[in-house]
């Protein structure tokens, strides 16, 4: 069988690690808005892994600069890491949001948009584990735009139902920030998913 990574597979163990850590990262987020409390503690964990991510950017940036060899083009790697960091910082601009804005209590819109990036990294989770194979990421990368397509209808319907509730103005405020910063979150996993695709249509 012939092997589409090269003898060193450090790159592939760093792409999983990036995954995992975001996954990790969107699951904290998604029960920061489901259990609400121990915020501070919460974000805290959450930029932990954000600061981890941006390492494991770093080391693959390194190995680049020293590989004669890679798995794909270099570009590819490059905006691949580039893409899964966005991810990273917007689920932390998304939980230190909540602190800052001082929100009492998350909506249920907030809750269900939580989830569906959470369900999106662990797709983006599975595809990064067969990056090295090139094989079998279309279920999951179908996934990832299926959930940013629900996000889309949600956020709309979500920042609908804020001019039409009654609210206090300064509410209104926050939530759509907030709405538009998750959507933003959402986006990026989307992003990701998208940079994935073209490295297996012109590798594969």
């Amino acid at each position: 069988m012939v092997r589409l990574m090269p003898k060193d597979e450090k790159f592939q163990e760093l792409f999983v690690d990036y995954a995992q850590t975001t996954l990790d990262a969107a699951r904290k987020l998604e029960d920061l808005v489901v259990t609400y409390d121990r915020l501070d503690e919460r974000v805290a964990e959450i930029r932990a892994l954000e600061h981890h991510g941006d390492d494991t950017q770093t080391e693959v940036e390194v190995r680049l600069d020293r590989s004669f060899i890679t798995p794909f083009d270099r570009e590819d790697i490059h905006e691949l890491v580039s893409r899964m960091d966005d991810v990273l910082d917007r689920i932390q601009e998304v939980a230190e949001t909540f602190v800052i804005y001082d929100v009492k209590e998350p909506t249920d819109d907030a809750r269900r948009m939580a989830g569906i990036l959470a369900a999106q990294a662990g797709q983006l989770n599975e595809a990064m584990g067969k990056l090295d194979g090139l094989k079998g990421m279309e279920s999951n990368l179908k996934a990832v735009h299926d959930l940013e397509n629900e996000a889309d209808g949600l956020s709309r319907a979500a920042v609908a139902r804020l001019f039409r509730g009654g609210h206090e103005a300064i509410d209104v405020i926050k939530w759509r920030d907030i709405y538009t910063a998750m959507e933003n979150m959402i986006d990026a996993a989307e992003d990701a998913g998208e940079v994935l695709e073209r490295i297996v249509a012109k590798n594969a």
